[in-house]
């Protein structure tokens, strides 16, 4: 059975967030003080949609915007990763579950030459209509309550292990790899053999630190690895498949 690897995009793949990255494509490398007062807490996909539509009014163009995409810093050690990952798929299933948008990670990705190492990509998606703006759209609805409204990444990995077991896939273990307070929602559904793998120093390190349970009071049960190279991810990793 394969190992099933699952990836946080900002700040974990990434050394920054593409969502805020993107600002530097407008001619003044910043939004207008009213424009960021438009966000409401838990709806971050619906205020990125004004900020591309804002970006989109200034003549910036898709062409524009992929290629300041492409300079974002990858987190050390992430490159060498998914190179490892890509070479080893016959033993690794890699999926991303991300609450930024499908664009700004396909362009990402395919402009370091990793996206082969990805088997799936579940975000908010993105595109480009018929004006040359570019749009993003929530993922989905979920009745989640810790969740943002857009997005429920315990019901998308369930979903997806669900989707893989009626196809007869099971996996000999689940690594989820992430740094954020929407990435311990998924860790409630993985099992002991499991491993979470939290950024060192970040929101999802300090939240496990803190001793979370699950919603039935028992403890996490994944073991929890923290990390802060991707070398200490892909050290891991050979461990377990070589």
């Amino acid at each position: 059975m394969k190992t099933l690897m699952v990836f946080d995009f900002d700040h974990t793949i990434v050394d920054d967030n593409c969502d805020t990255w993107v600002i530097q494509s407008t001619p003044n490398k910043c939004l207008p003080v009213s424009l960021a007062k438009t966000y409401q807490k838990g709806r971050w996909t619906e205020y990125m949609g004004r900020v591309m539509s804002y970006i989109g009014d200034q003549n910036v163009t898709p062409e524009s915007i992929r290629s300041v995409m492409t300079t974002i810093p990858f987190t050390d050690g992430m490159v060498e990763l998914f190179t490892f990952i890509s070479r080893h798929k016959n033993d690794i299933e890699c999926i991303i579950i991300s609450d930024a948008n499908t664009l700004f990670i396909d362009w990402v990705l395919q402009g370091a030459g990793i996206r082969p190492a990805f088997d799936k990509v579940f975000s908010n998606p993105g595109s480009i209509d018929s004006r040359g703006y570019v749009t993003v759209q929530c993922y989905h609805s979920h009745d989640c309550i810790k969740c943002p409204i857009n997005m429920c990444k315990r019901k998308i990995l369930e979903d997806f292990l669900e989707h893989q077991d009626k196809a007869g896939v099971k996996y000999a273990r689940t690594i989820y790899i992430g740094d954020g307070g929407n990435d311990l929602c998924p860790l409630k559904c993985m099992r002991e053999e499991d491993i979470a793998m939290p950024r060192k120093g970040f929101t999802l390190e300090r939240l496990l630190l803190a001793g979370v349970e699950t919603k039935d009071g028992t403890p996490l049960k994944p073991r929890v690895l923290a990390w802060s190279s991707a070398t200490e991810i892909l050290n891991e990793l050979k461990a377990l498949i070589q």
